[in-house]
This record gives C-alpha cells, sequence and structure tokens, in this order.
C-alpha cells in the first residue's frame, strides 16, 4: 500500500527522499543546524526544490558547510563561489554565509551551542501542528517573527521570518506533516 505524503512532495523522488528521511525531524546537532540554515538562506525567493537539487554542489562549494571555515572565507573565495556554477551565485547570499558563519560561532560562545540558543524558543521539543493541507501551513509565525528578529539582533542576514519559520520546519522545531501524512506521528 502506498503511503500517503504530504502533498508538497508528491511525484518527485528527490522530494519524496528528503520528506521521508529529513524534512522534520529535530535536528539538535549544530553542524547539521548551520547546514540548513545556509540552505535556507539561499533559498530565499526560490523554490525547495532548486535547492535541494544543488545541495552536493553546495556542500563542495561550502566545505561541507564547516562554519569555522566559512566564517575565514576571503574576499578571493568569495569570487570563486560566485563563479561556481553548481551553486546558486547571489553576491549577497554568498556574502551573509560568511556572516552567519561568523554569527553562528558567537551564539555558540554566548550559548554554548547554537542548538541550545534555538531550541529554546520552543521549549527544547517541537510544536506539533494539525495541518489538514500543506498549502494551510503558515509562512511564518509570531514565535518566528520572534526568532527572526533576535537572529537579525545578533548580525545573521537573510533571516526573515519566512526563512526562519522554513528552517523550524526542516529542522523539526514545528511539525506541519498534513494529518493525514505517514510522517506526521513519527517526528
Amino acid at each position: 500500500m502506498e503511503k500517503h505524503r504530504c502533498g508538497w512532495c508528491e511525484g518527485d523522488k528527490l522530494y519524496e527522499a528528503y520528506h521521508d528521511l529529513e524534512w522534520g525531524v529535530p535536528v539538535k546537532d549544530d553542524d547539521t543546524l548551520f547546514e540548513f540554515l545556509i540552505l535556507e538562506t539561499f533559498q530565499a525567493g526560490l523554490s525547495w526544490i532548486t535547492v535541494l537539487k544543488k545541495r552536493e554542489n553546495f556542500r563542495k562549494a561550502f566545505d561541507r558547510f564547516d562554519y569555522k571555515k566559512i566564517a575565514k572565507y576571503d574576499q578571493k573565495k568569495k569570487e570563486t563561489l560566485l563563479q561556481d556554477a553548481g551553486i546558486i551565485r547571489n553576491k549577497l547570499k554568498v556574502n551573509a554565509t560568511v556572516t552567519n558563519a561568523q554569527a553562528f560561532m558567537e551564539v555558540q560562545k554566548e550559548f554554548g551551542s547554537f542548538s541550545k540558543y534555538i531550541w529554546g524558543f520552543v521549549n527544547g521539543k517541537p510544536i506539533k501542528n494539525k495541518i489538514k493541507n500543506y498549502k494551510d501551513a503558515p509562512a511564518n509565525t509570531e514565535l518566528s517573527d520572534a526568532l527572526s528578529k533576535d537572529l537579525k539582533k545578533r548580525g545573521f542576514k537573510f533571516v526573515g521570518s519566512t526563512v526562519v519559520y522554513a528552517h523550524m520546519q526542516a529542522t523539526g522545531m514545528v511539525n506541519d506533516h498534513e494529518l493525514s501524512c505517514f510522517r506526521y506521528n513519527e517526528v
């Protein structure tokens, strides 16, 4: 019997695999949280499938999302990235990635980990929403507004409320799987 998935991923094998194995699974690991944060910033204004198809290229281009290395990228490295057709070549987003790596490490210093900081916004456990149709899921919430505002205050770039909410969904801070989706009660 075919499993019912959230409507946004049906029909595309890459989307289905991402949905089935990653999306909405609570992530507490700083390395993975950083990867998703950067991928979400590059997704701003584009479709997620565009980023997902380029994910391996992003991993190669950005030193497997090693934020300690990225924080030290110089102008030459940024120019190299802007020539890389395997990623989304946007100067503002490339610059923001370096800035965000630096801000990420400042948050780690203050809180002990980025995970502790970001999960503090949901008291350490996922918010389980009751979405009947993925089209009814919000693009942002008061909570993502507050987190976005705090991230910006800490120097992060490209972290508007919609980007932040997508990050919260991807990393399992909120469970926005459809009620009828087989993953709803698994995550």
